[in-house]
């Protein structure tokens, strides 16, 4: 089951990345998005914890499948909730998409999220998260916002409304970085908590509460006598 939801995870991103390509958008210039570097970084992970898990080896290790996995989420929870909703101050005019083009965005901000995060809570190792991993997480969200703003520098042009530095200033960004950092923090620890929370349960399922063992029964002199050395009876 882990090898085929891992299969599936892999021809998503494809799908996802070769649909979108289809549109004006090309490979090259889609490269610069999170919503891109996140699905390739899942898909490169998929493909590796599926031949571990053909080849009966252990996943890899559960911190960098947790940071993979919380990047991906990243990717699904900010489109829905800012870039496509109508309501979010930072909300990006939808085009009319073509049929392909319309479903590869869906594999890339729905459908990869989704398997990302159903491998992750069926077949990662459980227990293994700590809560400072929430912010040794943050290290690549903010590696790309270094990126990102350099990028716009050169190119005059940034991948999202709240990373715009001619129309927000850098106050603005500032303001919004630190409001998504904190923002993807907590989601890290929310990880880290339901980690904790299915370890629980996967112990008490396994085996319920410790055996505590049964303590001998007291001694008396005729069993000292009878253990004892012979020189010494």
């Amino acid at each position: 089951m882990a090898v085929v939801l891992r299969l599936a995870t892999v021809v998503s991103v494809l799908a996802g990345i070769v649909l979108t390509a289809l549109g004006p958008a090309t490979v090259t210039g889609l490269l610069p998005y999170f919503t891109i570097q996140s699905n390739v970084a899942v898909g490169l992970l998929a493909g590796h914890a599926a031949w571990r898990a053909w080849r009966e080896r252990p996943d890899p290790p559960p911190p960098l499948k947790g940071a993979v996995t919380l990047y991906i989420t990243i990717t699904g929870v900010v489109y829905h909730l800012v870039l496509a909703n109508p309501a979010s101050p930072f909300a990006m005019p939808q085009p009319d998409r073509a049929f392909g083009e319309a479903v590869g965005n869906q594999f890339l901000h729905t459908v990869v999220p989704l398997l990302a995060v159903a491998d992750w809570a069926l077949f990662d190792r459980r227990g293994r998260l700590r809560p400072r991993y929430a912010a040794w997480w943050l290290a690549f969200p903010l590696g790309y916002l270094g990126f990102a703003l350099v990028r716009g520098l050169v190119v005059e042009r940034y991948p999202y409304p709240f990373l715009d530095v001619g129309e927000l200033g850098y106050d603005g960004v500032g303001v919004s970085a630190v409001c998504f950092a904190v923002a993807f923090w907590l989601l890290g620890l929310l990880f880290v908590g339901v980690d904790h929370v299915l370890a629980r349960g996967t112990a008490l399922a396994g085996g319920g509460a410790p055996v505590v063992p049964t303590p001998p029964p007291p001694r008396g002199p005729a069993d000292a006598a009878r253990d004892a050395p012979a020189a010494h009876r």
